[in-house]
């Protein structure tokens, strides 16, 4: 896994990223990064995510917009 001082700190504008734990909130993780982040997040977020969490996450969660979902879901097949 990453190091936590790599997380991408512009998508937690309302927390303190250093207080994310990279597997503890892993869906929180990745769904902000899916619904805020650039391609330097998302590059991010792939290379600390296997593929098959980052899917999980996108089909159970409540957070991601449905533009964004969509677009992921294509994204991801």
């Amino acid at each position: 896994m990453g190091k936590q001082q790599d997380i991408p700190r512009a998508l937690f504008w309302d927390i303190d990223p250093s207080r994310l734990d990279l597997q503890e909130n892993k869906g929180y993780i990745i769904e902000r990064t899916l619904e805020f982040g650039d391609d330097k997040a998302v590059k991010w977020l792939f290379s600390n995510y296997p593929r098959s969490d980052i899917k999980k996450v996108l089909a159970s969660s409540r957070r991601i917009s449905r533009k964004s979902a969509n677009y992921w879901s294509l994204i991801l097949k």
